[in-house]
């Protein structure tokens, strides 16, 4: 006899109607001169169904979205039809097709672009992948409890971080007991990134110099990696006495990830790298209370590098060998959501922003320091950081 399968199980709708019809309207308000969009991309299946499913949503400007599904064929709900093939969207969609349709530019490949543009002949094609991202830019309030959960959970892991450490350890076998530890405490082990050019798992440890080892991928500190077939992050360095542990790792536990970074040490680490580590909380202290909704991003990256260069620290910035190009990116689904702060960043925050800031140093032959927080910007104004963990460096227990 086989079991009977619960709503939750079988509903292809995992939100509640009201949270549904929030985010949809969201993005309808967006689509300007656009007649409807078609989503697969996995994020973005997520957020506009709080599952994601092989298939595709059709959203248009008005009238109910339609869900195209391929697998699994036990979903269930109102507007709910099941494909074998995209050839078969326009069969249901019948003679009311759009004029301008928008597809996922940034995520879907060209054969699928053209496979699809050839279901709406004589549409226009749009660039939906812009319109989502800058709607999921702004959370609602059921996306910022569930990234509060996550924060929660993200923080009592990095608690425990101090007793993990055994002598002899190097950064890759502290990652795996993080990684270990994290996973038993319900991570997902998912690190969704937007774009197909940077890559990572679970997150990144550094330690001493290869903290100033330049990684391909845009992120604030590289890491020569393990193989060079991933080249960021730990390197199978043995932790030393008078060098920093910078632990930047996975905070998704609900789909929602937290982003946070904080430095560990064995043994005392130089003047220097303490100076910059305070720099980095000074950052945060100031740029949060710049944090209101229709202040220019960029903004914030210019009072950061103000910060940094007049306490002569410019060298050590965002890197040493390689510098990033930001400070702070927007974070939810993906962990490089907008807005971006960076110096030349068009984007305007708003309330219900998430902003993971990281203004962080290396410094040759001791490490990287610094701190990364998340931060959301609520509706009243005020900013409310989701990973409230100790912020000193820490020594390692031994």
């Amino acid at each position: 006899m086989s079991a009977v399968k619960s709503s939750a199980e079988t509903a292809l709708l995992l939100l509640p109607e009201d949270e549904v019809k929030r985010r949809h309207d969201k993005v309808r308000a967006l689509m300007t001169g656009v007649d409807a969009l078609l989503v697969s991309d996995n994020a973005n299946l997520y957020y506009l169904t709080g599952r994601v499913f092989a298939g595709y949503v059709y959203l248009p400007a008005e009238g109910p979205a339609i869900y195209f599904v391929r697998r699994p064929v036990h979903l269930e709900g109102d507007d709910v039809v099941f494909i074998r093939k995209p050839e078969e969207i326009t069969q249901t969609i019948g003679l009311n097709l759009p004029q301008t349709i928008g597809l996922e530019l940034d995520s879907e490949t060209y054969s699928a672009v053209m496979r699809l543009s050839r279901l709406f002949p004589g549409a226009q094609t749009a660039n939906a992948s812009a319109i989502l991202r800058q709607a999921r830019s702004v959370k609602t309030p059921f996306e910022i409890e569930m990234m509060r959960r996550s924060g929660v959970k993200h923080v009592h892991v990095y608690s425990h971080i101090p007793r993990l450490y055994q002598p002899g350890m190097t950064d890759i076998e502290l990652q795996v007991e993080i990684e270990r530890l994290s996973r038993l405490e319900g991570c997902l082990g998912q690190f969704r990134i937007a774009g197909s050019t940077m890559e990572l798992y679970m997150g990144n440890i550094l330690v001493g110099d290869n903290a100033d080892a330049p990684s391909p991928y845009d992120f604030a500190m590289g890491g020569a990696g393990a193989d060079p077939s991933l080249p960021v992050g730990a390197a199978g360095e043995e932790i030393a006495p008078g060098h920093t542990v910078m632990v930047d790792m996975n905070g998704n536990f609900d789909g929602y990830m937290t982003d946070m970074t904080r430095v560990y040490s064995l043994g005392e680490i130089s003047d220097l790298a303490r100076k910059a580590h305070q720099c980095s909380i000074d950052i945060h202290r100031r740029l949060t209370a710049m944090m209101t909704p229709g202040t220019p991003a960029k903004a914030l990256w210019e009072e950061a590098e103000a910060m940094v260069k007049e306490r002569g620290l410019h060298e050590y910035y965002m890197g040493h060998r390689q510098h990033a190009g930001f400070i702070g990116h927007g974070v939810g689904i993906q962990i490089n959501e907008l807005p971006v702060i960076a110096p030349r960043s068009r984007d305007i925050l708003a309330a219900g922003n998430v902003i993971a800031l990281e203004p962080k140093f290396v410094i040759p032959h001791v490490g990287a320091v610094g701190i990364e927080n998340t931060y959301t910007l609520l509706d009243d104004g005020s900013v409310e950081c989701l990973t409230p963990a100790p912020e000193a460096i820490e020594a390692f227990l031994v």
